[in-house]
């Protein structure tokens, strides 16, 4: 599936591409928020330097327990990062939000996608911004709590086939939807590894497929690694992602998991 995407074509399916984090927020999970908008955009930078086909702009940690931060507290940070990285980056940008009101602005500032957490799910006419404006979307499954009726992965798949479905109706083009089963949300540490083992069932939905396992915590309750400690275990699990068909990879350690990632692309 081929996708235009800020001015750049994206084979997905072809190649696996890498989305860089860019955390501008004081209180990131992973510790590498970059509060400073100057600092960051040096941050986003480097990371296109070292390989990131995109860039991820978050202005709200979405840590287990996080302060949630107003709609206006969420431009003031991310606005700035996006216009420079929009202007300068050479690669889409995308902006990580799930309100409304900040996606108009970072796509009226040059953002090109809007990675959605919530899959549309509490800010639907994100959908028809992205159709109007040409941007493409990242639907995750999220949900409070973790408790499942039935089986884990095809809830994940069913929750996901209705947010594609509203993007769709909404007039957003199919090979601009992407999905994201969401590991680290809504799930135990247990739930996200089944999720990753059976990854490969997600392809039924017919849409390219982005997976973040960077530093996530399920590594530090599962394995023991902390927080700053999580480089090997992030590997393990982005080439389990790519060998069961992750089309983009969202890490924190760009040049690292780049190599990562063509070496396990070379082996599907």
């Amino acid at each position: 599936m081929q996708a235009e995407i800020g001015g750049r074509r994206l084979d997905l399916g072809a190649r696996v591409y890498v989305m860089g984090i860019v955390n501008v927020t004081p209180d990131s999970f992973s510790g590498d928020g970059v509060p400073d908008p100057d600092a960051a955009v040096l941050q986003g930078l480097r990371m296109v330097a070292e390989g990131a086909d995109l860039l991820d702009v978050g202005g709200e940690s979405t840590r287990p327990g996080h302060a949630g931060v107003s709609a206006e507290e969420e431009i003031r940070r991310v606005l700035p990062v996006v216009r420079r990285l929009g202007a300068e980056a050479g690669v889409p940008v995308s902006i990580d939000t799930s309100k409304l009101e900040v996606a108009e602005a970072a796509a009226a500032a040059g953002a090109q996608v809007v990675n959605d957490v919530w899959g549309l799910r509490r800010s639907p006419g994100i959908a028809a911004l992205a159709a109007r404006r040409g941007l493409a979307l990242v639907l995750m499954h999220n949900q409070a709590g973790h408790d499942y009726a039935g089986d884990l992965v095809m809830e994940v798949s069913e929750r996901l086939r209705e947010s594609v479905d509203l993007a769709l109706a909404a007039g957003v083009p199919k090979e601009r939807v992407i999905v994201d089963p969401g590991i680290g949300f809504g799930k135990t540490a247990e739930q996200n590894l089944v999720v990753l083992r059976r990854l490969g069932e997600l392809r039924a939905l017919g849409q390219p497929i982005l997976v973040g396992t960077s530093r996530k915590s399920f590594l530090g309750k599962l394995f023991g690694q902390a927080p700053g400690e999580r480089l090997e275990g992030t590997a393990a699990s982005v080439t389990a992602a790519v060998l069961r068909g992750a089309d983009i990879v969202r890490v924190h350690d760009v040049q690292a998991m780049t190599r990562v990632v063509r070496v396990a692309e070379a082996l599907r």
